[in-house]
């Protein structure tokens, strides 16, 4: 018996146009009214992944940033596993050296040095993947994440390295040059504290290599009582496969590689055939 369901985001539980569908919404609270525990586990930061819950009236837990962050369904922090300081400034010159933009994720949300950057990236990930879709749709729900104070506009990320108050949790680093990102990602490996993966070909995400979603989930789960073999998990992407391997119950999205949905015990629909909610509805 399911007792616990931990679901991706981006490409999972969101459709193309970065909504929970209402289908979606209604396995959920089916799931919570049978008392499972329905977690979110995503690369977003806290403020980005409640802001989409919100939006769709739900309420869930949050293994966030990857699993540098743990929240409660109320927004109270339970754990942290932030990257050191002094490795972060390390990070942060090995992708400048590179030329591959990056935003920084920390403990008081998201951050970017360039705006316009931050937003037309998303879109362009959106768009490829999606060319379906309406990109006047997709432009304004991007320019959301500054528009609505999701990512911020530093001026300098040294800000953050220096002042105590920020603790790092994640770099998001981005280029559609794959050559790039593969010697940006070389680079890395150097600095063995850290886990390098990714959500996208278009993407690194860095990270304290103990903030991996499939740690935090086994915490989770085991402080709940409950055993990772009564535990599913829902995803596409490589930052998805420490919780995967992990679980009793492993769904793969249709839009998910081959390589995922390998390691996987079902392949579900894609995003924006509601296949969370096919996924939870088959185990309830």
């Amino acid at each position: 018996m399911i007792k616990c369901i931990a679901t991706d985001m981006d490409g999972t539980l969101l459709n193309s146009v970065q909504q929970i569908s209402k289908e979606n919404k209604a396995a959920i609270l089916k799931a919570q009214a049978q008392g499972v525990e329905v977690v979110v586990a995503t690369g977003r930061s806290y403020q980005e992944a409640r802001y989409v819950l919100d939006a769709a009236g739900l309420e869930c837990p949050v293994i966030g940033v990857n699993g540098a962050e743990v929240r409660t369904k109320e927004g109270e922090r339970v754990t942290s596993t932030p990257i050191d300081k002094q490795t972060a400034i390390k990070v942060a010159s090995k992708l400048t050296e590179k030329d591959v933009y990056f935003e920084v994720y920390t403990n008081k949300g998201a951050f970017t040095i360039d705006a316009d950057k931050a937003v037309s990236i998303l879109v362009d990930i959106i768009v490829s993947a999606n060319p379906e879709v309406n990109q006047q749709e997709i432009e304004y729900a991007a320019a959301a994440r500054i528009r609505d104070g999701l990512v911020e506009t530093i001026s300098d990320y040294q800000i953050l390295f220096e002042q105590d108050e920020y603790q790092i949790y994640k770099f998001l680093a981005f280029s559609f040059d794959s050559e790039r990102l593969d010697h940006a990602s070389d680079s890395l490996k150097e600095l063995t504290e850290l886990t390098v993966t990714t959500s996208g070909h278009e993407n690194l995400e860095i990270t304290n290599k103990y903030a991996q979603k499939g740690i935090a989930l086994e915490a989770f789960t085991k402080e709940r009582g409950i055993d990772l073999s009564e535990t599913m998990a829902i995803g596409d992407s490589y930052n998805d496969v420490s919780m995967l391997e992990r679980v009793g119950r492993a769904v793969a999205m249709e839009n998910a590689g081959f390589e995922i949905k390998s390691l996987c015990d079902v392949i579900t629909s894609t995003n924006d055939e509601h296949g969370v909610a096919k996924a939870i509805l088959e185990v309830l």
